[in-house]
């Protein structure tokens, strides 16, 4: 939307003015006022974007397809309504700037030397306030409304340099204005001339792809051993991480009604919101498991990739989560040749590793059990993607002990065992869950995992060891989109809060802006964080959240969330063309193959976009799908482009065609390991385990460099553990027979390095917990909760309370007074959790209090005045309610018992009487479950944003 001038000019205008202006605005355009920009903690005033409005232009709009006259597009296009798309944000979702161009924001690259990523400093930022929802027909409306107004749209230009003060106080240069550039195509506008950047880009270089100095699974890998098909598609983006196919003899239109020349070899009615990938004639992707029905789920499903035909179907259920039934299939699998596996992230946690041929689990991991992952209404949940010997995937994790705080961590897993190689973390406390795909590439010799993050960052880190190459600052609040690599660059676009870096005092200060959305390019050569040197250009106001660019013959394709494409200059980020209407909501990413786009936006429209000489694009297929959304991104695999809405796949393939491959292109070498043969990073394995008394453990130890390669491993460790258990001079560790609730810590030194690794010791069942033995500390008046508790420090405390100490979860941890927490063994089963609990009143609202078992709830719905017993807390497939009063102040005593039946099914029992009363014989609620949680660890839930929770006196017993 176009923000108010005197808004632009004067963000520290009286209020009065201010509001006056906006509500004119908000008139005017019929669209809710822009974010205001904010400082950062620290700072007093805010570094605003001025951009000077009389030096816009304004050449005339390109026309939409959605106001085109009928002789101007198809029939099917114009005779077909857009209709309302299931929502694709999180419950705050963003707000979705104007159309109009970027303004381009050139920065002089310096590197200066960094500190080490041990010691990067992350910047603070101030968190944003939630965006207010715009749904379909007000943007529809709006962009009408903008597009009848104003007669032409302003150039990209570029801002001058933002105040940046390097470690010797040297005054930063002034940049010298660019004039603007008018659009190459159509010429509506004599073109002004564009003075030359001051900074060249780097010299392009061969792309990269993943190196290997093990093994390899990649299909771009130059290693000869490797099984990949460089034609299959193993990963969301591709062969190299970038949504591009070699593939020739393609398509140029499809028909998706089927028939005589409309090139749709299968359909499949197999709806999902999840790209497919496709190994060794089959292809794989998530989806839902019998929608609408008491045994929904979630499930992986294989298909003959030449017929579409079913081969197998790998169900688990969506438990313990908030997600909703939309939201399910959110992640792509990843597919491994080398171990002939695929590997699949659910929208609760769900992370396995299944057996490509049968579809059987070989490996599972209960993420949210076992390591605090967050699982949210959003449904936003992150693609997992293998490298040598791991399978790497991250996530928002609220975990135990000195990951109690939440944090986007990343987690190296043995793709064979799906035992923790490594365990990472970005900035503690992020505004956001994220959904960016990884990319993997070498760059300047050096392996580079590269994604975005919850703390609104994009990060790169060594693959093999998980140590920090490098940050960049980019946005105010999480990024969803996926980064590409390109020669030594990062491209990324986002559709969040802008922010402005800056070096102040020898530390990063990041300014948030009162701009929404931008386009980055990042040199990844440097170190530490260069969130202020790392910046070649960055185009603002182009919201591109969640489709990835494309980089193609020296241009940069990017589409950004209304479905609008721009063709951007990788060297400088200017606009080359004028943008390209595709539709009105963009989720999905394109694919680039055989000189040719294929790409299909969130409202149902497709397109074949033709690449000209010059890099514009025309259009040679359009229309609409019958039905469904387009939410996954088209792929290319062995000649044929897969499409999956939420209501169908499609796979298109010209038979006319002679359909061949080019090859891929050949990939930069990983530095000898020669060239930097000093250790410099000791990896203990595994490095986060849970195990029970008297059981053992065999660590192992790695030696990596600076730069994470592999050294070798190391036989003569010096081993030491904190905790409860004994370790051998070999590695072996075995936990005392007596420990109990207890964590432990793993030494090993290498000459003058050390690695470490972590434990939980947690016995069989019964437990008893009545918090008296917790120290209380005097000054801040509380203590600290069972440290092995996954998910319950920082959201809880324990204090006195009439003469006993007891557990409260609080009401003033952000985003976190509504939380789940886990206390032991993913694996336990036919157990009862029982506890007393005793709710606050706060403003005339009650909270919820639950128990958990199995992956079952019994919870206290406070203001509803229920008892509810359930499993998945949206979509309450056999949710059961009956009718039960919190009393604020009242100590109550709940009990869940969860039992697997003789005939495969689950029985769910709970009960609640006030403290001091005899129990009930009878279950106040009772529910089966068809399709059972057979397993899962003893835990709490509560909502404590309407008043404190108390526990006390938590048992946990087997079943007799």
């Amino acid at each position: 939307m176009f923000r108010p001038t005197a808004f632009m000019h004067s963000p520290t205008a009286a209020p009065a003015t201010l509001v006056l202006l906006l509500s004119l605005a908000v008139v005017s355009l019929g669209c809710t006022p822009p974010p205001t920009g904010r400082p950062s903690v620290g700072n007093t005033t805010l570094n605003a974007n001025t951009t000077d409005a009389t030096n816009e232009t304004f050449p005339e709009p390109l026309e939409d397809p959605d106001n085109l006259p009928a002789d101007k597009s198809e029939a099917a296009v114009e005779q077909s309504g857009v209709s309302p798309a299931l929502p694709s944000e999180e419950l705050t979702p963003v707000i979705t700037p104007d159309d109009t161009q970027g303004k381009t924001e050139v920065l002089d690259i310096s590197t200066n030397p960094v500190a080490n990523s041990e010691n990067l400093n992350p910047p603070q930022v101030t968190p944003t306030p939630e965006d207010a929802a715009k749904n379909e027909a007000e943007v529809k409306a709006e962009m009408r409304k903008e597009e009848a107004s104003a007669p032409a749209e302003p150039e990209m230009k570029k801002e001058p340099e933002p105040k940046k003060t390097t470690a010797a106080e040297e005054p930063a240069k002034e940049e010298p204005k660019a004039e603007t550039t008018a659009e190459a195509k159509p010429a509506e506008t004599e073109p002004a001339e564009t003075k030359p950047a001051e900074t060249k880009p780097a010299e392009a270089k061969p792309v990269a792809e993943v190196a290997s100095a093990k093994k390899t699974t990649t299909a771009a890998s130059s290693e000869s051993g490797s099984q990949a098909d460089p034609q299959d598609w193993l990963y969301f983006r591709g062969p190299e991480f970038n949504g591009v196919s070699r593939a020739t003899g393609l398509p140029d239109s499809w028909d998706p009604k089927g028939g005589e020349g409309s090139n749709v070899l299968w359909k499949r009615d197999i709806g999902s919101r999840s790209t497919p990938v496709v190994m060794n004639g089959k292809l794989y992707l998530l989806a839902t498991a019998e929608q609408g029905t008491p045994r929904e789920g979630e499930r992986v499903i294989c298909l003959d990739a030449n017929t579409g035909e079913p081969i197998w179907e790998n169900r688990f259920n969506v438990y313990l989560s908030d997600v909703p039934v939309e939201r399910v299939g959110w992640s792509s699998v990843t597919a491994d040749p080398e171990t002939n596996t695929v590997f699949a992230l659910g929208v609760a946690g769900h992370f396995q590793c299944i057996d490509a041929d049968t579809g059987k689990t070989k490996w599972l991991h209960k993420m949210h059990e076992e390591f605090g992952l967050l699982t949210t209404y959003g449904g936003r949940t992150n693609f997992p993607i293998v490298y040598e010997d791991l399978v790497i995937i991250s996530g928002i994790v609220i975990g135990w002990g000195d990951m109690a705080k939440p944090a986007h961590r990343f987690m190296g897993l043995n793709k064979e065992t799906g035992e923790v190689v490594w365990f990472t973390e970005t900035t503690p406390l992020p505004y956001d869950t994220t959904y960016s795909a990884p990319s993997i590439k070498i760059v300047n010799g050096i392996p580079q995992y590269v994604v975005g993050a919850g703390d609104g960052k994009i990060w790169s880190m060594q693959p093999r060891t998980g140590q920090h190459n490098w940050s960049f600052a980019f946005a105010a609040r999480g990024l969803y989109g996926t980064p590409i690599i390109e020669g030594d660059t990062v491209f990324m676009a986002q559709g969040e809060e802008n922010v402005r870096p800056r070096e102040e005092d020898g530390k990063i200060v990041i300014d948030v802006d009162n701009t929404m959305g931008a386009v980055v390019a990042v040199d990844a050569t440097q170190t530490g964080d260069i969130s202020v040197t790392g910046q070649k250009w960055k185009v603002v106001e182009l919201n591109g959240n969640r489709s990835a660019p494309l980089y193609v013959n020296g241009k940069l394709y990017v589409i950004d969330d209304r479905a609008k494409l721009f063709i951007l200059d990788p060297a400088t980020g200017e606009q080359l063309f004028k943008k390209v209407p595709l539709g009105t909501k963009m989720f999905a990413s394109p694919l680039y193959a055989d000189g040719k786009i294929y790409t299909i936006t969130e409202n149902g429209r497709y397109y074949v976009l033709g690449i000209e000489e010059d890099g514009n694009v025309d259009i040679l297929t359009k229309g609409r799908l019958p039905e469904g959304d387009g939410l996954a991104s088209p792929i290319c695999a062995q000649g044929k482009i897969y499409f999956t809405t939420t209501a169908a796949i499609y796979c298109v393939g010209d038979e006319g065609k002679e359909a061949g491959f080019s090859g891929l292109p050949e990939t930069p070498q990983e530095d000898p390991v020669s060239e930097d043969p000093e250790p410099a990073h000791v990896q203990v394995i595994p490095a986060e385990t849970l195990i029970y008394p008297g059981d053992s453990v065999d660590y192992r130890v790695k030696l990596f460099n600076s730069r994470g390669q592999f050294l070798k491993d190391v036989d003569s460790a010096k081993f030491s553990v904190e905790g409860p258990a004994k370790i051998s001079e070999a590695g072996k560790l075995t936990a005392n027979e007596d420990a109990s609730h207890a964590p432990a810590y793993v030494t090993a030194k290498v000459d003058d390095l050390t690695g470490s690794a972590r434990l939980r010791i947690v016995p069989e069942l019964p437990w008893s917990f009545d918090f008296e033995d917790i120290t209380i500390d005097e000054k801040a008046g509380k203590g600290e909760p069972p440290i092995t508790w996954v998910g319950a420090r920082y959201r809880h405390i324990v204090r006195e309370e009439d003469g006993n100490k007891v557990m409260v979860k609080i009401t003033t941890i952000p985003k976190g007074t509504r939380s789940q927490s886990w206390m032991g063994h993913s694996d336990l089963h036919d157990y009862t959790i029982e506890a007393d609990v005793m709710g606050h009143e706060l403003d005339g609202q009650l909270p919820d209090i639950g128990l958990i078992a199995q992956g079952y709830e019994f919870i206290l719905m406070g203001n509803e005045s229920k008892a509810r017993a359930l499993t998945w807390i949206t979509q309450q497939r056999i949710a059961k309610d009956v009718p039960f009063t919190l009393e604020p102040g009242v100590w109550y005593h709940t009990k869940l018992k969860v039992s697997n039946q003789d005939d495969g099914t689950a029985l769910a029992q709970g009960k609640a009487w006030k403290k001091g009363e005899e129990e009930p014989e009878e279950w106040m609620v009772e529910v089966v479950d068809d399709v059972p949680n057979t397993t899962g660890s003893p835990g709490l839930f509560g909502n404590a944003k309407t008043g404190e929770i108390f526990l006390d006196n938590i048992k946990v017993t087997p079943n007799s």
